[in-house]
């Protein structure tokens, strides 16, 4: 028991240890160079199946330029992770909170090189709210949980990319993860930490979320600025007041007692992902690394504007039967 709370104290960690498949866990590291012209997704991770011969760890590949993505699949045998810090092995590719180093050779893509990660911005855990998951990280029966590793970090070093030097020296990075039995039925996810005041992040993520033989729409929203965390999410009490998801944009407004969040997502060129489910890692999501998340933030009692700008370089992925999400979300309004 001690154990287990151990690990939920530690969103970062690796989950998976005694967990019965179907079980995925995987880490988003998201590295941008200091121009924005290159734009690098990595995802090491880990999918565990009810036949074990399907077991196998994984690392994918978006370059958010081009939109080419590369699953390079590895036995599970080869992966190794700590419960209590961010610290993944996959076969000789490592990651850790000082960066990772990187040796993936297959017929048509070739990446290789390391990268330094300097200070990061972690969403805060307590025991009562142990990360972005809030309260909800302690249900057991959670389909998918998320966590928020890093808003915000400077990158250093040098990859090479099928021939191409890459130069991350004064770029920055944003990680997250997620781990569970499979991605949900619908949801959207927004992220940019690419605005003019430095140091500002935000993601957003909205889904339907199964509880008990029921389901409800859910979001977790942070916005990390000037050194402040706003957080808005179903078990804060906020209120997701408007969704409105096209084939271009995705308009968000969200509020709670303090704040109201408006929030305009414009997608650009994706690339294709493979996402978890129940049967293994069989879902392809369309994901973009090249969008812009425009944010306004007000106060609720004096209407000041507190933020008013535009995030460059977004990630956005917009999954999964959509038009269930938005009924329920009418539903429930």
């Amino acid at each position: 028991m001690l154990t287990s709370i151990r690990t939920f104290l530690h969103p970062e960690g690796y989950h998976g240890k005694k967990r019965r498949p179907p079980f995925f866990e995987g880490w988003f590291y998201k590295c941008v160079d200091a121009r924005g012209e290159n734009r690098l997704a990595v995802i090491p991770g880990i999918a565990l199946h009810r036949e074990p011969e399907q077991d196998h760890a994984f690392i994918q590949i978006l370059d958010g330029r081009s939109g080419r993505s590369y699953y390079h699949r590895l036995q599970a045998s080869q992966f190794s992770a700590s419960p209590r810090s961010l610290e993944q092995c996959i076969g000789s590719n490592r990651f850790s909170r000082g960066g990772m180093a990187l040796e993936i050779t297959g017929e048509e893509w070739q990446l290789k090189g390391e990268l330094c990660f300097g200070p990061f911005t972690p969403w805060p855990v307590t025991l009562r709210s142990p990360g972005a998951m809030g309260w909800y990280a302690w249900a057991p029966f959670m389909e998918c949980n998320h966590g928020v590793v890093s808003f915000d970090h400077e990158l250093g070093g040098k990859v090479i990319l099928n021939g191409e030097e890459i130069d991350f020296n004064g770029g920055r990075g944003y990680i997250e993860k997620d781990w569970g039995r499979s991605f949900p039925q619908a949801y959207i996810w927004l992220q940019s930490n690419h605005f003019p005041v430095p140091g500002t992040s935000f993601m957003a993520s909205v889904a339907i979320i199964p509880w008990l033989g029921r389901a409800f729409p859910g979001f977790i929203i942070g916005l990390h600025h000037r050194h402040h965390l706003y957080r808005l999410a179903t078990y804060t009490g906020a209120l997701l007041e408007a969704l409105e998801v096209g084939d271009a944009e995705i308009l968000l407004q969200i509020c709670d007692r303090q704040h109201r969040l408006s929030v305009r997502a414009e997608r650009s060129a994706t690339g294709l992902l493979h996402s978890p489910t129940p049967q293994g890692m069989q879902g392809r999501i369309a994901e973009t690394l090249g969008g812009t998340i425009s944010l306004r933030l007000d106060r609720m009692d004096t209407r000041e504007t507190i933020l008013e700008q535009t995030g460059l370089h977004a990630g956005i992925d917009a999954a999964g039967d959509l038009p269930a999400l938005l009924a329920l979300l009418h539903r429930n309004s």
